[in-house]
């Protein structure tokens, strides 16, 4: 008696390598319910799903705002420019992120994501 963690029989272990050989081999997805398929993007996704938002390059205050939110999260607020940009290189933000936040005032203070996103569209 073999006394191992598989918990599946030979049977349906055999079954599930049949039924996994197309996904292997072509290296996407082979089945037909739509529902396995991931779901493409909508028209009214914030821009950084085709990668970082870079400021200026005609980004809004709210693609701005969705991509400090997700680098700098909460924890970082409120806070001076010198810690944002301390912040953003621990949190290996791109260098453009960093290079504009570095424009930005010293003196001034930014108590969300909002008012930075703002701040540098504004710029």
């Amino acid at each position: 008696m073999q006394r191992g963690s598989d918990r599946l029989n030979v049977h349906r272990d055999d079954e599930m390598k049949h039924e996994l050989q197309g996904l292997l081999r072509s290296g996407h997805p082979t089945r037909t319910e739509e529902w396995h398929d991931p779901e493409p993007s909508a028209d009214d996704d914030p821009a950084i799903w085709a990668g970082p938002v870079v400021p200026g390059a005609g980004g809004s205050v709210a693609d701005m705002r969705y991509e400090f939110a997700r680098i700098l999260g909460r924890t970082a607020f409120p806070a001076r420019r010198d810690d944002l940009i301390e912040t953003l290189r621990r949190r290996h933000a791109p260098d453009t992120l960093v290079d504009t936040v570095a424009r930005l005032p010293r003196s001034a203070r930014y108590a969300n994501a909002q008012q930075l996103a703002e701040a540098v569209v504004e710029e």
